[in-house]
């Protein structure tokens, strides 16, 4: 039995290590910094994690070089960001966070994330529904559907916003966009604050993984560009792209699955399929 207090206090723990670095570098762009708390976070998880779940593998981008057939063998593990959203700890806009994703099969099952400045929470379990911790206080979240009165509100990368992904977005018959850093942009879907968002260029499963599992019990979607699952523990290990909605319905609604054959665009052809 995974125990979920037990998570959001060690991802808070990691927060504060990172905040604490964050701190002390004042408004200098220090990226020795970076690594000195992205080395702290690891390893409070990562010792956390081993010392409650032993028998629950841990996989982050320092574990990448695990051969994939003893990967392959893994019923489940966890997969782990300690630090995402390295440009938001580097330019000081205090957008990083803090990523826990327990994967089961193919799909994560639960996620947490941290927002290590303003103090927050969000955890999700499968069956459990998303929520949101404020000060101790708990809020269930829900996405939004969207009203066809409204422009869509599409949540877009503060620092790696793609060609084709503004190329995809000016698909939408009326929108507004808006930026966030790391996991907040999976945050901002799951409460409500937005209803679209479309990454295109590549990312790795640690980046995305907690982020689906919130989503995803807030009652919205996370799928690849036909509408497929959007599956973990794959023999490689980047992400291709994806789309993250209210529901599929909507996609289908909006015409957004398959958007491949829409976007005339070298460049995207090239990521779609390098990133598969």
């Amino acid at each position: 039995m995974i125990d979920l207090d037990f998570l959001g206090n060690l991802t808070a723990e990691a927060g504060r290590a990172i905040l604490e670095i964050y701190k002390a570098t004042g408004q200098k762009e220090d990226r020795s910094a970076l690594a000195l708390a992205d080395k702290r976070a690891r390893q409070i998880i990562s010792e956390g994690l081993r010392s409650r779940y032993a028998d629950i593998p841990v996989l982050s981008e320092e574990g990448e070089d695990v051969p994939c057939p003893a990967r392959m063998q893994w019923s489940r593990f966890w997969l782990v960001n300690p630090l995402d959203g390295t440009e938001g700890f580097i330019k000081r806009n205090d957008e990083f966070t803090v990523n826990i994703a327990l994967i089961e099969g193919a799909m994560p099952v639960l996620g947490v994330i941290c927002l290590p400045v303003q103090g927050l929470l969000y955890l999700a379990a499968n069956g459990s529904g998303c929520w949101k911790i404020d000060n101790g206080k708990q809020r269930l979240l829900k996405v939004s559907t969207p009203s066809m009165e409204k422009p869509i509100r599409v949540v877009v990368s503060r620092s790696h916003a793609s060609p084709d992904t503004i190329a995809l977005i000016d698909l939408l018959p009326r929108c507004v966009t808006l930026s966030r850093g790391s996991a907040l942009k999976f945050c901002a879907i799951a409460e409500g604050e937005a209803d679209f968002y479309p990454r295109l260029d590549a990312t790795r499963e640690w980046d995305t993984a907690a982020g689906q599992a919130i989503v995803t019990e807030a009652g919205g979607v996370m799928t690849g560009l036909k509408g497929e699952p959007f599956t973990y523990n794959k023999p490689d290990l980047l992400n291709g792209p994806f789309l993250v909605a209210p529901s599929l319905v909507w996609l289908k609604e909006m015409d957004l699955l398959d958007c491949r054959k829409k976007l005339a665009n070298s460049k995207f052809e090239f990521c779609a399929t390098s990133c598969r």
